[in-house]
């Protein structure tokens, strides 16, 4: 009687100490749920107490206060959603891990935003409301800080979905709005308005267009040729050099401008001696890298991964350069205000303005940017070095070129169309690309996995990829599989595409709504 009572109360004790585990592990769930949220709110209210210190008996200091607060805000959220943009095809291509990119775009995002951020900005979003049909300083505070906090709920919902948005889109939707709401719709510069609506369209098909069109020469003159090694050694250095002159054009354009500011021929004589100088050394680099490899793509991959992981650290660090702006211009023009300056489109950043913005995009980053990066780099489409290389390519290229026509395009749109722009045209290379087919006639990968499939008649075989012959082999389809089969997902482009069109007036309805509650709050 004695052990089965001891047996009954041994059996009970183990159940209340699995419900005690199960508890503890349900509650360390939840906390690490609420780790990134709660550091994130730290980092708001250090900085609310930081400026209060630092503008205590000054005019304006409360608004100040808020203000840098919403500002914070808004550099966590980009931090979270448009940084991803430039490291998410490295990491989808394998050629760095999460948490490498993580580090590595927050120490160049800040870099860029305190080397080559700005001292002045275009805080009205290029001119697109009047300041001078605005009531007066206070009301100018006001519209600013509703422009502000709208864009930065905006792309904290766009995170939230999954969806990367333009940052600097919802602060021009932001401004729209606000200014509306202070000053009617006469305050609006409509035609600029008109330019950023077309940059819609305009980002993501220049940025497709370029990626698939490097994609297409890599393809032809590369992937698909009997040599591959060869064929790398002559063009891998080529194509780096492209890369570097590039880049070195675009910080020059948009990422130097705080440092010196250059004209049109010399940038372009930097990028041609850059190119000259980077494909002097690819060549060498290639042809020693290159010494004993298989004739196979994933020794392309090889190759192309190092110029990858290059070409986010720039990326990264224009991109802090150019748009810490979005987070901190609008906070900027409501210190200047609130303190008595003069309403002007341009103002002067401080210093510890600049270091909320960068040091609030790197955080938010490490918080909550793997979402956005495994978005971009794994669920829309699949990249490898190769592919991935191209997306950053063409993000440079694009930008340069938008520049020079005097084109409002965002970064979000180029890198993501870019994106896309690979995964569709590699669903028509696929299937039409006589060169592929021929190809891999030649290495008997069509003729056996026709043998296989003899029985089902559906007619000429496609290959996914342009994997190589042993990973082909398993993956055949039919050409109605084909059809049904996309290399690209439907449903994250519908979500993102709807997400763009409907950034500017979300936000410009929000700004809106914010400010009317401000004015009736005061």
């Amino acid at each position: 009687m004695t052990e089965a009572s001891e047996t009954a109360r041994k059996a009970t004790l183990d159940k209340d100490l699995e419900k005690l585990a199960q508890v503890e592990e349900a509650t360390s769930f939840l906390a690490r749920g609420l780790a990134a949220p709660g550091l994130a709110l730290f980092f708001m209210a250090f900085v609310a107490i930081a400026v209060a210190v630092f503008v205590a008996g000054e005019p304006g200091a409360i608004a100040i206060i808020a203000a840098a607060a919403i500002g914070a805000y808004m550099a966590l959220n980009i931090g979270a959603n448009d940084v991803a943009n430039n490291v998410a095809p490295a990491v989808g291509a394998r050629a760095l891990t999460m948490g490498g990119a993580l580090v590595m775009a927050a120490l160049c995002e800040t870099a860029g935003a305190l080397i080559a951020g700005g001292d002045v900005v275009d805080t009205i979003s290029k001119g697109i409301i009047d300041t001078g049909a605005v009531a007066g300083p206070g009301v100018f505070v006001s519209a600013m800080m509703a422009a502000l906090l709208a864009s930065a709920v905006w792309v904290n919902l766009a995170t939230a979905i999954g969806a990367p948005v333009s940052t600097t889109h919802s602060v021009v939707g932001g401004v729209m709005g606000a200014g509306i709401a202070s000053a009617g719709f006469a305050a609006v510069n409509w035609p600029v308005m008109g330019g950023i609506a077309a940059s819609w369209v305009i980002s993501p098909l220049l940025g497709g267009v370029i990626a698939a069109l490097f994609l297409a020469f890599v393809k032809s003159r590369i992937i698909y040729q009997d040599d591959k090694i060869a064929a790398a050694r002559l063009w891998v250095p080529v194509l780096i050099g492209i890369m570097a002159g590039a880049f070195s054009a675009y910080l020059a354009t948009k990422g130097l401008k705080k440092i010196v500011h250059l004209p049109v021929t010399h940038i372009a004589l930097i990028g041609v001696g850059t190119f000259l100088f980077a494909w002097g050394l690819a060549h060498v680099g290639v042809a020693r890298q290159s010494r004993g490899m298989e004739n196979r793509n994933q020794s392309l991959r090889r190759l192309f991964a190092l110029p990858l992981i290059i070409s986010a650290a720039l990326l990264s660090f224009a991109h802090g350069a150019n748009d810490v702006a979005n987070a901190v211009g609008p906070l900027a023009a409501i210190v200047q205000a609130a303190g008595g300056g003069a309403l002007t489109a341009k103002v002067s950043i401080p210093f510890w303005v600049m270091l909320i913005g960068a040091f609030g995009i790197s955080l938010g980053l490490l918080l909550f940017g793997p979402k956005l990066v495994r978005m971009v780099g794994e669920q829309i489409t699949k990249l490898n070095p190769m592919r991935a290389f191209c997306v950053a390519l063409s993000a440079a290229i694009t930008v340069i070129v938008a520049s020079w026509f005097g084109l409002p395009v965002s970064s979000t749109h180029i890198a993501v169309g870019a994106v896309f722009g690979v995964g569709f045209f590699r669903e028509w290379y696929t299937q039409n690309s006589s060169r592929r087919r021929a190809y891999l006639e030649r290495k008997g990968v069509r003729l056996r996995a026709e043998r296989r499939l003899r029985a089902t008649d559906d007619g000429p075989l496609v290959f996914d990829d342009d994997e190589d012959e042993a990973d082909i082999g398993p993956q055949t389809f039919s050409r109605e599989e084909a059809k049904r089969r996309k290399l690209v997902r439907r449903a994250h482009f519908s979500t993102i595409v709807t997400a763009w069109v409907v950034t500017v007036p979300s936000t410009a309805l929000i700004a809106a709504l914010i400010f009317h509650g401000l004015a009736f709050l005061s």
